[in-house]
This record gives C-alpha cells, sequence and structure tokens, in this order.
C-alpha cells in the first residue's frame, strides 16, 4: 500500500485536476465554490464508509466480536447497528465541516438548495456499501486487511470526479466511470452550482446503482461471516 497504491492514487487525483485547470488557463468558473462544495460531499461518503469501518475495528481491537457473535444477533442486525453508529457519527462531523466552512470561507453549503438531499443520500449509500465490503474483508481476514479501512474508499476519489468534471478523463475510462455512483452526484454537484437544469438523470442513476451495490455488499458480508463461523475463524480475530 504505502510503496503503490497511496503515491499512485495522488498521482492520478491531482493530475486530473491539473488538467482541468490547465484548460481554462487557471481560470476556473465558481472554482472555489465547486471546490469547496466537493470536498464537504466528499466527506460524507467517507464519513459514512468510516462509521461502519471504525465501528467495526473497535469490537475487533478490543476483542468483542466473539462476545457480540455468540449471541442470536443475526449479521443483518449487526450491520445494521453499524448503519446507525455511521449516520450518528457522519452528523456531527458534517456539523463540524459545515460550519467552519461557514465561519472560515463564507460559503454556506445550503445554497446548493433542495438538490443537496439527494446528493447527500447517495453519497450515504454509496459510503455504506464500501463500509460493509470493507468489514466484510476485514472479518474474512484479518489484521492484514485493516488498511482496507482507510484506503478503499479513497480508491473512488480519483474515479469519482471530485474534483473536476468526469469529460477530463480518458474516453476508455470515462465508460468505467459510469458505473460509480458518486461520479453522478458530482457532475450532478457542478450541474447544480452552476445553475444548469437539475441533474435528475444523475441521481437517479445514482440511486438505482447504490440500490444494487448495497443489496450485494450485504450479501457479501453475510457470505463472509458464514464462511468464518464455519471455519471457526472469529476466535482467532482481534489482537
Amino acid at each position: 500500500m504505502e510503496i503503490l497504491y497511496w503515491p499512485i492514487l495522488d498521482l492520478t487525483l491531482w493530475g486530473f485536476v491539473g488538467l482541468y485547470l490547465t484548460r481554462f488557463k487557471g481560470n476556473v468558473p465558481n472554482f472555489v465554490t465547486f471546490f469547496l462544495g466537493a470536498l464537504i460531499l466528499w466527506d460524507i461518503l467517507f464519513r459514512s464508509q468510516q462509521g461502519i469501518s471504525i465501528s467495526f475495528l473497535e469490537d475487533l481491537w478490543s476483542r468483542n466480536l466473539l462476545n457480540i457473535f455468540i449471541s442470536p444477533l443475526s449479521a443483518v442486525e449487526y450491520i445494521l447497528s453499524l448503519l446507525v453508529m455511521s449516520i450518528i457519527k457522519l452528523m456531527l462531523s458534517s456539523f463540524v465541516l459545515v460550519l467552519l466552512a461557514y465561519l472560515l470561507y463564507a460559503f454556506n453549503v445550503f445554497t446548493i438548495g433542495p438538490a443537496l438531499i439527494p446528493l447527500a443520500l447517495n453519497l450515504i449509500i454509496m459510503g455504506w456499501s464500501i463500509g460493509i465490503i470493507t468489514t466484510a474483508l476485514i472479518l474474512r481476514f484479518g489484521q492484514q486487511a485493516e488498511v482496507l479501512a482507510w484506503g478503499l474508499a479513497l480508491l473512488f476519489q480519483p474515479l469519482s470526479a471530485v474534483f473536476y468534471p468526469v469529460e477530463v478523463m480518458p474516453s476508455w475510462l470515462q465508460h468505467i466511470v459510469a458505473f460509480i455512483p458518486s461520479a453522478h452526484v458530482f457532475e450532478g454537484m457542478r450541474a447544480v452550482i452552476s445553475h444548469s437544469p437539475f441533474p435528475t438523470a444523475h441521481l437517479i442513476y445514482a440511486f438505482i446503482l447504490n440500490i444494487a451495490y448495497v443489496t450485494v455488499s450485504v450479501l457479501f458480508f453475510s457470505w463472509n461471516f458464514r464462511a468464518v463461523k464455519n471455519r471457526g475463524l472469529l476466535v482467532k480475530t482481534g489482537e
């Protein structure tokens, strides 16, 4: 991860940002608004994923997973408890971020208007999908996979067109990005800020993709949970 993953991720992300700025010779319309809005919305996705992954890791580090799963608690019920923790943490962190953006930079994220609700909702659901998959992988492979709690969500940042439009990317990559819900969300955010027509198509497509992905992630977690129990790996988790 340290040798290849993070350097390539940083180079890809900021390389696309550089290409975007070059097109406008450094004078991008509404760039500050785009940038701050993108930062806040990306944090919503990242914190929703972290709320699940870190809550699970806290149980893992305290060797509490065995205590939890010898109870009648099902895998789906455990996931729902992680979602509740994710929502609580997300609300607190988002409040701080929105307040600081207003106090420090006079940026009011609520100027996005009613579109903020479906934009944020899609990002939360996508963050949940990533968090559930991350949790399943850590449950299956143990501490070796803990780095995914921080790295897997960030893998989607360059592909989500957070700070630049999708059109900056190579054409072959744009076909892949079309299946990433967050890319549609950030394209929709830029459309709203630039007073373009409401991005209904982007939001509907992102929602359909999210429903499919969150369903797959829950099934993936349940499958790994059964495999861990059947192999007796649960008693070996934790430090």
